[in-house]
């Protein structure tokens, strides 16, 4: 069983280097599926940290009248951090308010020495919220409206916000369904691409199938180099993909970091990088394999 198996493997490496030129061409265009595959999904990291992090910067401001206890605030801040939509919720007392402004406006001389002149803090405690999803907001603010505790709040800051929560909703939305759109018609052509390779190996290798054929070879063995030749275009175009990307990451991973401060790409990419190519390795085996054995059962009548 060993001594067949080896010979399989040997006559696929055979057939690779004999179909020199059909080889190279079939692995290019696997490369540049699997490259484009794994271009897609550095983009939907970069996307999702630039997605967290303007997510991590909106929320629902409540704000309080300024004779509402801050007992019952903080009752209304446990009764909020309890929904399923909510993810956090921080309460901002009225000092911590004056503080953060005066930070804020520190250089400001008119702004300073009006605050001065005011005989007591004129800004108001308040409720940060922050959801679980963006989808989550319009809820939350449809609790917040319909709540017994209403007529304690001031104002809330879902209306002013709710432009951006709406865009940054239809962007993720937008980002998922174009990534998987486009997994599938790659993973098609790959598909294509290979199958057509092995289909004119067939071909050109029909006189050798029928020696092999009258001297009594078994369908594994007349089959099995062809898929074998299968996992060495998925393999090769993986390997090739990761090396291809690492000197491109390099050199925009400074200008990524401009955009998105949160992402070192370059790190990110060497810390993972034996993880994206099992990855990639196995999108390129699985889709050699699968393309070769489809070509073999249609071509190659044993």
């Amino acid at each position: 069983m060993f001594t067949a198996l080896s010979r399989i493997i040997r006559y696929g490496l055979l057939g690779f280097w004999r179909n020199g030129w059909l080889s190279t061409a079939t692995i290019s265009i696997i490369l540049i599926a699997l490259f484009v595959f794994e271009s897609l999904i550095i983009f939907q990291i970069l996307t999702q940290t630039a997605l967290d992090a303007i997510q991590n910067k909106i929320d629902i401001s409540v704000y309080f009248k300024s004779d509402a206890p801050e007992d019952e605030i903080l009752k209304i801040k446990q009764v909020l951090s309890g929904l399923e939509e909510v993810k956090s919720v921080e309460y901002v007392s009225k000092d911590q308010a004056l503080e953060a402004f005066q930070s804020r406006h520190k250089d400001d001389e008119a702004i300073t020495e009006s605050l001065k002149e005011l005989e007591e803090n004129p800004l108001l405690a308040s409720l940060d919220i922050k959801a679980q999803d963006p989808k989550k907001y319009a809820a939350i603010a449809e609790y917040l409206d319909k709540s017994s505790f209403k007529d304690r709040f001031q104002k809330v800051s879902y209306t002013q916000n709710a432009v951006v929560i709406e865009r940054l909703s239809k962007v993720i939305d937008t980002a998922e369904k174009g990534g998987v759109t486009l997994i599938v018609v790659l993973a098609l052509l790959a598909v294509l691409v290979t199958f057509n390779t092995i289909r004119l190996a067939i071909y050109s290798s029909r006189e050798e199938i029928g020696i092999m054929r009258l001297v009594g070879a078994s369908n594994t063995f007349i089959r099995g180099p062809y898929l074998v030749e299968g996992i060495i275009y998925g393999a090769i175009g993986a390997f090739l993909s990761v090396l291809f990307a690492l000197p491109i990451i390099y050199i925009t991973s400074p200008y990524i970091k401009i955009f998105i401060p949160e992402m070192n790409l370059w790190s990110y990419f060497l810390n993972r990088i034996f993880f994206i190519f099992l990855y990639q390795l196995l999108f390129g085996v699985t889709l050699g394999i699968i393309s070769s054995a489809i070509a073999v059962r249609k071509y190659l009548k044993i």
